[in-house]
C-alpha cells in the first residue's frame, strides 16, 4: 500500500502546482515549502537563510574554502560542523525530516532529492513531472514578463542547478528514469495526471481535482 508520493519537477512543469493537486485530492499532508521552515526552527537560523539553502549548492569558494580549513592541521581547528549552517547541513536535516515523514505517511513530497532518499523505503512511490519546452517557456511569459526573452535561460538555468544539487549530494542523474516509478508529461493536465498518478500507485480515484 503506498503511504508516501514523491514529485520532482522541471522548473516550469507545474510540478509543484500538481503535488498540490494530488495531495488535496488524496487528503494527504503537502511537503514543500514547509519543510525548509521546519529544517529552520530545529537549526535555530531564520527562515531565509534555510530558503537560501533550500534545493541549492553553496558557492564554489565557499565550498573550497571550507575543504580548506577543515582540512589543514596548520592552522586553528574549524568550528564544529554542527555549528555552521550551510546546503550540507540543510541536506542532513531534511533527510531526517523526510525519513520521519516517510515513517508516518500520508504525504506528497515535492523534490529535496526525497526519491533518493526514500529510493529504498517501502511504499513509497517516485513521479518525475516535465513538460513540452513551448509549455515551459509559456509558463516563464506569464510569471515573468519582464524576462520573456529569457525564457530559455532561464528555465535551464534552474534545472540545471537541481540536477547539480542531485548529482552533489546524492551521487545521481537527476533525470534517470530508474529513480521513478511513473515519468508524466504535466502537459496532459492535473485531472488526468491525479488519475494515472493514483492508478499507477494503486490509489483509489475520487472526484477529480479542479484545473
Amino acid at each position: 500500500m503506498i503511504r508516501v508520493i514523491t514529485v520532482e519537477r522541471e522548473y516550469g512543469s507545474r510540478g509543484a502546482e500538481f503535488a498540490h493537486h494530488l495531495a488535496e485530492h488524496l487528503g494527504w499532508k503537502l511537503v514543500d515549502e514547509c519543510l525548509a521552515a521546519e529544517v529552520a526552527r530545529e537549526a535555530g537560523v531564520t527562515a531565509r537563510l534555510a530558503e537560501r539553502c533550500d534545493e541549492r549548492l553553496d558557492p564554489w569558494y565557499y565550498r573550497f574554502g571550507k575543504a580548506f580549513w577543515h582540512g589543514s592541521i596548520e592552522r586553528l581547528p574549524a568550528p564544529p560542523i554542527n555549528e555552521i549552517f550551510d546546503s550540507e547541513r540543510m541536506v542532513g536535516l531534511m533527510r531526517k525530516h523526510l525519513e520521519e515523514v516517510a515513517r508516518n505517511g500520508q504525504a506528497v513530497i515535492v523534490g529535496r532529492g526525497a526519491a533518493c532518499i526514500l529510493a529504498r523505503t517501502p511504499h513509497v512511490f517516485h513521479v518525475f513531472a516535465y513538460a513540452s519546452q513551448w509549455r515551459k517557456e509559456k509558463w516563464f511569459a506569464e510569471q515573468f514578463p519582464e524576462r520573456a526573452d529569457q525564457a530559455e535561460h532561464g528555465l535551464a538555468e534552474v534545472d540545471k542547478q537541481r540536477a547539480a544539487y542531485i548529482r552533489r549530494y546524492y551521487d545521481q542523474d537527476w533525470t534517470d528514469r530508474r529513480l521513478y516509478h511513473m515519468m508524466i508529461n504535466s502537459c496532459m493536465g492535473f485531472d488526468a495526471m491525479v488519475r494515472a498518478v493514483t492508478d499507477g500507485a494503486g490509489l483509489t480515484v475520487a472526484e477529480p481535482v479542479s484545473r
